[in-house]
């Protein structure tokens, strides 16, 4: 049976949310609400020096456990065993981060976990860094209903040119990692078709995973209560049956201009994934003009990151890839642990 993590990702608003829910409803699998702290400690990883050494090791963890921008609480394990385990786990980045998420599998006697973050559609590379057996699920929903929910977000303070923009984002990076990766590492699946019939698309998403089909999958309520915060109201869909009342709702939530600006901005890409256009008139020449700036300011920002990302790889402080599932442990070639034998009396 497979124990490789799974992450699910996407455009913020596709749906990302309920898909957590019907993987935490499987038998075998965990996914916990969104924490804070593994891009930044990967980001910040100089940081903590060399974590082959043991006290190098509670440093980070005690910061993953403490820290209150990591959400770490979240997970609902206790500090100081993780503090423990950590150290006495492999010496490697993804091993301390990966330790916490194991943590979280275990409180719920489940062999695999995962993760939900839709930013890690543009992260991928990062994070197959961490966990080099890592599969990851891309939840695509239509580009104009993305836009229009995020509008309503509460702590969604840009503007539509910058939904448009996220968007557009998630699809070209899910582009290139179906050209890049295999095809049991990378699975895209639209929001759409999960709604409509999800015990067909969850039976195809669990033959991706090497998983048996769990009818408990198609009814993930009762997750809600463990793997959603209380405080995020705007899930509060997920504590209900799936529905598919909030598909195609982007004609009643968008301003005419919006429709116009996104299917001009974003036309081939949503006729690419199955979306039809309306045919709406082409949108207002500063509309177009302020959509453009906003992408390539964004993209400018990203390459910067990027830039800065590659210069460190050439001085890594310590290993980076886990070491706790079979697959990571056999990549790093570390001896895969045996049971004792014992002569017979």
């Amino acid at each position: 049976m497979s124990d490789r993590p799974v992450f699910v990702i996407g455009c913020p608003r596709s749906g990302t949310t309920m898909l957590q829910l019907m993987l935490h409803s499987h038998p075998r699998m965990a996914v916990p609400p969104e924490t804070r702290f593994l891009v930044p400690a990967y980001y910040r990883r100089r940081t903590w020096g060399d974590l082959r050494l043991d006290q190098r090791r509670r440093a980070l963890a005690e910061w993953i456990a403490t820290d209150r921008s990591t959400k770490f609480r979240e997970l609902k394990i206790d500090k100081d065993e993780f503090v423990r385990q950590a150290m006495e786990g492999p010496g490697s980045l993804g091993s301390v981060i990966g330790t916490a998420f194991r943590m979280y599998a275990d409180r719920f006697d489940k062999a695999r976990w995962g993760d939900k973050r839709p930013s890690y559609v543009k992260q991928v590379d990062l994070l197959l860094r961490l966990f080099p057996d890592a599969q990851f699920i891309h939840l695509i929903r239509d580009g104009r209903d993305c836009v229009a929910s995020l509008k309503e977000m509460p702590w969604y303070t840009l503007d539509s040119f910058h939904a448009v923009s996220t968007w557009a984002e998630a699809i070209d990076a899910g582009g290139r990692l179906k050209r890049t990766l295999p095809d049991d590492t990378y699975y895209e699946l639209r929001y759409e078709d999960l709604t409509d019939d999800p015990m067909t698309e969850l039976k195809k998403l669990c033959h991706f995973l090497d998983e048996d089909f769990s009818p408990s999958m198609i009814s993930p309520r009762e997750a809600a209560s463990v793997a959603v915060p209380q405080h995020k109201v705007w899930h509060s869909n997920t504590h209900r049956e799936v529905t598919r009342s909030r598909v195609g709702s982007w004609a009643n939530r968008l301003d005419d201009w919006e429709i116009a600006l996104c299917e001009h901005m974003l036309g081939d890409r949503l006729e690419s994934m199955g979306y039809e256009l309306t045919g709406a008139p082409k949108p207002a020449k500063e509309h177009v003009t302020a959509a453009q700036k906003t992408m390539q300011k964004r993209k400018a920002s990203r390459m910067r990151k990027a830039m800065r990302d590659r210069f460190n790889r050439l001085r890594e402080p310590s290993p980076v890839a886990a070491m706790l599932t079979t697959r990571q442990r056999s990549l790093a070639g570390v001896p895969q642990q045996r049971k004792e034998l014992t002569e017979p009396v």
